[in-house]
């Protein structure tokens, strides 16, 4: 039986037990670590190297969103909130998984069994983030947070998406363009064309070109994208079109 290797990172040592023993349910998992502050959390993402980390959101003086922003995650990221509304929409349609405390034993498990399958939960119908929110991008060996405010366009290249933000482009993504433009807020995002779907903020200007189509000029990007006859309809009213 392989056994994954697992860091804990939370700052309170009776929650770090608590999970710990619960996880002794679960012999494909091993805790080879434990960290109370992010700082602790990077030197064992370095030594210890775990193939998973269960990871408290809200930290004295910092949150776990901080791991992302000071230091490479490669492992699977299951993220545990105690009443963090917003942690919990947006985690569970990006994370590997999100816990609430206190842990209950048999959601415990079902993040186990997601992560040994390597599985994302399904995106439900009804969810959709706000554009002050933040996703959690799966970038080849990364894990990286980033705004959707931030987001210039996404582009489809089959079954992944390239997304590029104002800080430029951050790689392919595997998740579809159909499952984003489920997630991200209408009033901000339209799609243009049938491989692509564009931040409406970005916009610097909109010219026809042929047979009925527009090339759409954004920031931070240097080549204008086509937008089809088909996806016009969207834009007459709010761009006068």
């Amino acid at each position: 039986m392989t056994r994954h290797k697992a860091l804990i990172v939370d700052d309170e040592r009776l929650a770090r037990r608590e999970l710990t023993f619960l996880l002794e349910k679960h012999p494909e998992v091993e805790v080879v670590a434990e960290a109370a502050t992010i700082a602790e959390a990077l030197d064992a993402l370095e030594k210890a190297r775990p193939d998973i980390v269960f990871l408290d959101v809200q930290l004295p003086g910092e949150s776990g969103f901080d791991l992302f922003e000071r230091g490479v995650v490669s492992p699977h990221v299951v993220f545990v909130t105690a009443f963090d509304e917003f942690a919990v929409r947006a985690f569970e349609v990006n994370a590997l998984d999100y816990l609430v405390k206190p842990v209950n034993p048999a959601r415990l498990a079902q993040s186990v069994s997601r992560f040994l399958t390597r599985t994302h939960p399904a995106v439900p119908d009804k969810t959709r983030l706000r554009y002050e929110d933040s996703v959690l991008l799966n970038l080849g060996d990364a894990r990286r947070f980033v705004k959707l405010a931030s987001i210039v366009c996404v582009l489809a290249e089959g079954d992944y998406t390239r997304v590029i933000t104002t800080a430029g482009q951050l790689g392919l993504v595997l998740r579809p363009l159909k499952e984003w433009e489920r997630l991200l807020p209408e009033r901000h995002f339209d799609r243009i064309h049938r491989s692509a779907l564009i931040n409406c903020e970005q916009v610097v200007k909109i010219e026809p070109w042929f047979s009925g189509s527009y090339r759409v000029h954004l920031r931070h990007l240097d080549e204008p994208l086509t937008m089809s006859r088909r996806h016009v309809g969207v834009f007459r009213e709010r761009f006068e079109l």
